[in-house]
């Protein structure tokens, strides 16, 4: 089958409970934090037939360790796509694992994030985000395994 895993339906293959582990490294400064938690991908009652993406942890910056979160929205595109959304609503990137890879880009203010999405089996899937620009020189990578 080849390096990636094919996805026909990318919000089938993500519904559900996931374990998340994320090192975040400053190329500017050499610092790196980490962040461990759960990211639960369930019904959008706002955006029908979407998805919401909640992610809840532990972030460690420096030796200092605080409650992180976020949530975006998973809506449906064309050919079991996704179109990405903020949880306000702006748009974030598209999503088409249909080969099992992919790669989006997204401007914020002067940087831009460069993300690459890989699957590599049905309950295992990473994210690596390089961000650049003015303010920010970092790597995001983010593993996720399913749960139960």
């Amino acid at each position: 089958m080849g390096e990636f895993w094919p996805v026909p339906d990318v919000l089938a293959y993500l519904a559900g409970r996931w374990r998340v582990s994320r090192s975040v490294r400053d190329l500017a400064s050499g610092a790196q934090g980490e962040f461990t938690g759960a990211t639960v991908f369930r019904g959008d009652g706002e955006k029908p037939g979407g998805l919401l993406h909640l992610e809840s942890g532990t972030f460690v910056w420096q030796g200092v360790a605080r409650p992180a979160e976020r949530t975006l929205r998973f809506l449906p595109g064309p050919g079991g796509t996704a179109d990405v959304r903020f949880a306000d609503g702006r748009p974030f990137h598209d999503l088409d694992l249909t080969s099992g890879r992919h790669v989006a880009d997204h401007p914020c203010s002067t940087d831009l994030y460069c993300g690459e999405f890989t699957v590599r089996d049905a309950d295992h899937w990473r994210t690596v985000w390089r961000v650049g620009g003015p303010a920010k020189d970092l790597v995001l990578r983010t593993d996720y395994a399913r749960e139960g």
